[in-house]
């Protein structure tokens, strides 16, 4: 990643830089052009909120980025560029590859982040009725389709313990459960949950295993030796501070073995 303060976006945009600019946001989920301005090119996208802008010092780079969406850059949590330009930070990369990498994870953030599922389950079930519970069930069962989509871009399409990506083999594990959460926006948040594989899925939310803020796991009292042996894991899980809000009740479930 490069960190230089004194680099400039070049303005306006030379051919090769418009064009890998934009091959680099299409590719990446921001097929919108919006335009440029002073060298940066605006992309969005019809699936995921706010702008992204790219430039580049010329047409070998550096390249650099700028985001607007707040819940993106703390979770990404890069340097910032010492730069002037668009939006509420500017980051700089050495390299296309790089650019590439961070420009896919700006997208699957950009779509799984809160409000995002929270809109689209609310435009699905708008005019859907709840007065039955056929009907409620209806309703919730698209919210939970929505609520691992979104866990599936968040997480990357792997179980963060295990790196297993078969899909057919993780499951969308909340943290406070469906029954328990206040709003729809709680259900459908994406730090109220995991993407766990079965066997994982299945003791967490029987409360067998919880984490702690480190991410490792810490299993209940009543697990067997050969259960915990068998949950094998390789990595910790990389936890954000909503997580670990939550995680704190969690594992009161743990404590007192309430499943």
């Amino acid at each position: 990643m490069h960190q230089q303060g004194h680099a400039m976006v070049e303005a306006p945009q030379s051919f090769i830089v418009r064009e890998e600019c934009e091959k680099a946001a299409s590719q990446n989920g921001f097929r919108r052009v919006l335009g440029e301005k002073a060298g940066w090119a605006a992309f969005g996208s019809t699936t995921a909120e706010g702008e992204i802008h790219l430039g580049a010092a010329g047409g070998q780079g550096p390249w650099f980025l700028a985001l607007d969406h707040a819940g993106v850059i703390a979770e990404i949590d890069l340097p910032a560029a010492d730069m002037p330009g668009p939006g509420r930070v500017r980051l700089a990369f050495d390299s296309l590859g790089t650019l590439y990498r961070i420009l896919r994870r700006v997208y699957e953030l950009t779509i799984s982040l809160p409000d995002a599922p929270l809109r689209e389950f609310q435009i699905r079930v708008a005019v859907l009725p709840r007065t039955t519970e056929v009907e409620r069930l209806v309703v919730q069962r698209i919210g939970q389709d929505i609520f691992r989509a979104g866990l599936m871009d968040y997480w990357q399409g792997r179980c963060p313990l295990t790196g297993i990506s078969d899909p057919a083999l993780l499951r969308a594990s909340h943290i406070i459960p469906w029954a328990d959460c206040e709003s729809d926006a709680e259900r459908l948040d994406v730090h109220n949950g995991f993407l766990l594989s079965a066997l994982w899925d299945a003791a967490f939310d029987r409360a067998l295993v919880t984490f702690n803020d480190e991410g490792r796991p810490e299993f209940a009292p009543n697990l067997s030796e050969h259960a915990r042996g068998e949950l094998r894991w390789h990595y910790p899980i990389s936890l954000t501070d909503e997580h670990r809000r939550r995680l704190a009740h969690h594992r009161a479930r743990v404590i007192v073995g309430r499943v």
